[in-house]
């Protein structure tokens, strides 16, 4: 149902994600943002961005579990930062969630973020 799609007449990837996924058919789950809030608490997690990001794939995680997907059926992703020289430890993180074939991806850095936190991810999903 996916297909890692790579060719070389455009740049490699440089990090944990695939130039394009390929879907044939399917249903499509589309994940809001997440932001790294406790669902039991709802109050913010703390500490850096590294433990923010993983909070949000936690939740990105749960929010996939309930519609029947999980990482492996994630096609694109965005990561929103408020600082993109958080980019590195974000990766590292978000990298660890994805055991192999990556979805596409883009990172872009924006002013603020809801709560004032320091990443939101969302995702698309095809399950």
């Amino acid at each position: 149902m996916k297909q890692i799609i790579t060719t070389d007449q455009a740049p490699a990837a440089i990090g944990p994600y695939s130039q394009a996924v390929k879907v044939a058919a399917g249903n499509i789950v589309f994940c809001s943002g997440q932001i790294p809030l406790l669902p039991e608490s709802g109050e913010l997690v703390e500490g850096d961005v590294a433990a923010q990001c993983r909070q949000v794939m936690t939740n990105l995680e749960a929010v996939l579990k309930a519609a029947g997907a999980g990482f492996a059926d994630v096609v694109r992703t965005t990561i929103y930062l408020k600082d993109m020289a958080d980019f590195g430890k974000v990766n590292e993180v978000y990298e660890s969630f994805f055991a192999s074939d990556p979805p596409a991806r883009a990172t872009v850095a924006v002013r603020e973020l809801p709560r004032d936190v320091a990443v939101e991810i969302d995702a698309i999903a095809v399950v």
